[in-house]
């Protein structure tokens, strides 16, 4: 497995960043938006995330192409010096891990709530793992090729899913716009920030680019479908359960789709079958996060057998994976994931873009 030959085009970067921040955060997002912004207002942070977020992004890839055919873990040193870019590096990596973590979790939490009730949650951890580490020994090839039969059935039947609940749908529970100023707004950006992680993937992914000058468009696009999904869905579970009726749910978006049913269809409830598509796109981030960590040892430590890091890795998400007692526990461990996020991918590679152009590190962009 040399994934140093791999080149991935523009479209297969846009399925692997719609894929990585698809992921749990689409159950809870109304929930802890609904909660921190109290109005219905929540979709104008979704909104205003979406384009602070892209704005981050493209910051993050004019970065990564003053390096060609580098990931982060190889030219962050070559910008701060050895230590410093070592202590980035790991950072960078334990984040992969304990993201890859957590989604693990919130699969097993949510499949053990609604399909398999009364099975261990190490159970169904543990099969899940090893069915992502069996997608990922096979490389970025592999992983992208799964993602691109994974997406678009997500899509489809979740935009399916979400619209056929618009008999539900009431305008008003999205009333009155803006109430109570943008304050209200500007609160429900944090919470929304767990849920934009992904666009951090090209910080490895654009030295796989056939194309990285394509790295802005890919970026643009792969966080404007998200946010489109993103927004649609909040849209319809605040217009459907409104803003009280969300607060008090665990899962809202599951709730939705489960409060109606349509007669004469082959299937007159669906939320097993968005369960099904779900777990789908959240074993996607885990599968992405792990294989990202295990190319941040790889690289940053120069070892050569990645196969070998990506094994060692089980166990250690596993355990972190088994941290949380519930699913409050699981919520606040991403709520202080979204924080760290915040200072790895937001602040650090405008810092580290601007040491680069007053140090004179790194080429001319490709």
């Amino acid at each position: 497995m040399n994934d140093s030959q791999v080149k991935i085009n523009t479209t297969q970067t846009v399925v692997i960043i719609v894929n990585y921040m698809l992921g749990a955060g689409i159950l809870t997002l109304p929930r802890t938006t609904s909660r921190a912004v109290g109005t219905p207002d929540v979709w104008i942070s979704i909104i205003l995330s979406g384009l602070i977020i892209t704005g981050v992004g493209l910051i993050m890839v004019t970065l990564c192409r003053r390096f060609p055919d580098k990931n982060v873990f190889q030219f962050t040193g070559e910008i701060t010096g050895r230590w410093i870019g070592y202590i980035l590096g790991c950072a960078t990596i334990v984040y992969f891990m304990v993201i890859a973590a957590f989604e693990i979790r919130v699969m097993a939490d949510v499949t053990g709530m609604y399909l398999l009730e009364r099975t261990p949650t190490w159970a169904i951890v543990m099969v899940f793992m090893w069915i992502g580490i069996y997608l990922i020994s096979g490389g970025l090839a592999v992983i992208v090729r799964v993602f691109e039969v994974i997406l678009p059935i997500t899509l489809i039947i979740f935009v399916m899913e979400i619209l056929l609940s618009n008999q539900l749908f009431e305008i008003g529970n999205l009333r009155p716009v803006l109430g109570e100023g943008i304050m209200p707004v500007i609160r429900g950006l944090k919470p929304s920030l767990l849920s934009y992680t992904g666009y951090e993937v090209m910080l490895v992914i654009t030295a796989y680019m056939q194309n990285p000058k394509k790295s802005n468009k890919a970026m643009v696009w792969g966080l404007g479908i998200s946010t489109s999904i993103y927004l649609i869905t909040v849209v319809m579970v605040v217009g459907s359960l409104s803003l009280d009726g969300i607060k008090t749910r665990t899962w809202p978006t599951l709730d939705l789709v489960r409060s109606f049913e349509i007669q004469g269809l082959i299937f007159e409830r669906f939320e097993s079958l968005l369960l099904v598509i779900w777990i789908m796109q959240i074993f996607s981030t885990f599968a992405i996060t792990h294989y990202l960590a295990s190319v941040g040892i790889r690289d940053l430590f120069k070892a050569k057998r990645i196969r070998t890091i990506m094994y060692v890795l089980l166990p250690i998400i596993y355990l972190t994976a088994m941290i949380p007692k519930n699913v409050y526990e699981t919520f606040a461990l991403g709520d202080r994931l979204g924080d760290l996020s915040v200072i790895l991918f937001a602040i650090t590679p405008f810092i580290l873009l601007v040491v680069s152009i007053i140090r004179k590190k790194g080429g001319t962009q490709t």
